[in-house]
């Protein structure tokens, strides 16, 4: 049969109804299945993205924190508190580069900032079983360290720059795959000479160092101590509500339910307001045992323009502290976000700054108004403490601390422990390198028992 024969039979048999109803359902099953392979395929590039993307966002973590502890090293002044700085180097190194080996950059890319990671992590390891010993660490030690941090600001710099061309859509992990990036190839070229043999370690991963201000989560005691005054129905509780926004704001209060569970049982209200909509509303809890509140959230929406700036804020705070009983309460830290100050209020006693009798206040920066409170750190903690005499004197605090930080202020300080106790110390505030700290000796031994650096946000003033 000729060629133009068969075509005309190929037509014939297509003019065929059902023939042609079977070419066309062939043809939508292999489009169905095209489509098909083509999501399945791009669902599986998006969960390898979302790994990458994973893993470099904790690398850049963890690079962060590396940069602050070793720079936190060179504040230190006591063997013991530089030796667990280190260690917490090594550890935040060691992840960084587990994270690091799961980008799809080929490895000579990575050569040069693995090997740096490598060396943060082997000399941090080393320097701590020195200082464990006792032994300080020695001029060109702390030269050492200091070369790595300018290296680990440059790498953190890097970094940062590269999240934000990963986030813009302007860099896809594709093309680091593909090619990878001149990014990493200039991190560390000129790293120190000085090697450090590679020990097999072990690590695990430690909580995120930022949080709110100094010693924030430190506030659960066993028994509350500041939780006084006599046991209330639901009745007597609610009126403790009415009084704290005013009996002329409150158009009704009803009780919503209970926690009789825990050291702080509490009774919890809806608040309704006079003049405003229905729908925003307060959600207040109240202690049993004295009344007091324990934490209020006001929902309503905050105006985009700010009206009203932190410093007005903190003293509206602290004025709205006043008129509800909290006497002697020093404003700390604060975080700025959707047009609202979160303040942070600390307890003094005397000269004395008492961080763990905490009191966060929520101001809205559109008209003033608190629409956050919240207490548990003061109801935990607050009583009157015997504070004793210091045993050494500020100078000589102040002679404790490394001559590279640049001391601004000083004062006492009592602070909590993660053992639920508390240090009476001398907070000294300073400067190293362009950055602020915090660091704490105690009074009545001269041990270095923290340091803090202070990072100034735009949304706010936080601790790392």
């Amino acid at each position: 049969m000729s060629i133009r024969e068969k075509l005309l039979d190929l037509k014939r048999r297509l003019s065929d109804r059902k023939m042609y109803s079977i070419v066309i359902v062939a043809i939508a099953a292999v489009a169905m299945w095209g489509f098909y392979q083509y999501k399945h395929a791009a669902d599986l590039r998006q969960e390898l993205d979302n790994q990458y993307n994973r893993a470099f966002y904790d690398m850049v973590g963890y690079v962060n924190n590396v940069e602050v502890l070793l720079i936190k090293s060179l504040i230190s002044n006591s063997p013991e508190k530089t030796a667990a700085t280190l260690q917490e180097a090594w550890r935040q190194a060691n992840l960084a580069q587990t994270n690091l080996g799961q980008l799809p950059v080929s490895p000579e890319v990575l050569a040069n900032t693995s090997k740096f990671l490598t060396q943060v992590g082997d000399l941090a390891y080393s320097l701590n079983n020195q200082n464990m010993s006792g032994k300080s660490l020695s001029e060109e030690q702390y030269k050492l360290i200091e070369q790595l941090h300018g290296f680990s600001v440059s790498l953190e710099q890097s970094l940062n720059d590269l999240q934000t061309q990963l986030s813009t859509g302007r860099i896809k992990w594709g093309d680091l795959a593909n090619k990878g990036t001149r990014l990493f190839q200039k991190t560390s070229e000129n790293m120190p000479g000085a090697q450090f043999e590679n020990i097999d370690k072990t690590f695990q991963e430690y909580p995120t160092l930022i949080y709110d201000g100094p010693f924030s989560d430190h506030m659960t005691q066993t028994e509350p101590k500041g939780l006084t005054g006599e046991d209330m129905d639901v009745e007597q509780a609610k009126q403790r509500v009415i009084e704290f926004f005013g009996r002329d704001k409150v158009k009704a209060v009803d009780e919503v339910g209970r926690v009789d569970e825990g050291q702080i049982k509490t009774y919890s209200y809806s608040v309704k307001f006079n003049n405003v909509p229905e729908d925003q509303t307060a959600t207040v809890d109240v202690t049993q045992k004295g009344g007091n509140v324990l934490w209020m959230l006001y929902n309503r929406p905050v105006g985009p323009q700010e009206q009203i700036n932190v410093d007005q804020a903190k003293a509206l705070g602290k004025r709205f502290l006043e008129e509800h009983g909290y006497k002697d309460m020093v404003d700390t830290y604060y975080l700025k976000e959707d047009n609202t100050a979160i303040i942070n209020y600390a307890y003094k006693q005397g000269d004395v700054v008492v961080y763990p009798d905490l009191i966060k206040v929520k101001i809205a920066l559109d008209n003033g108004e608190v629409v956050g409170f919240e207490s548990k750190g003061y109801i935990s903690n607050h009583t009157q403490r015997n504070i004793p005499e210091p045993k050494i004197t500020l100078e000589q605090a102040r002679a404790l601390i490394t001559s590279r930080m640049n001391i601004m202020s000083a004062g006492l300080a009592i602070i909590p422990t993660d053992y639920k106790t508390e240090i009476f110390t001398y907070e000294f505030k300073g400067k190293l390198n362009d950055r602020d700290f915090l660091v704490y000796i105690n009074a009545e031994n001269g041990k270095e028992e923290n340091i803090l650096m202070i990072m100034d946000t735009p949304n706010g003033i936080l601790t790392m």
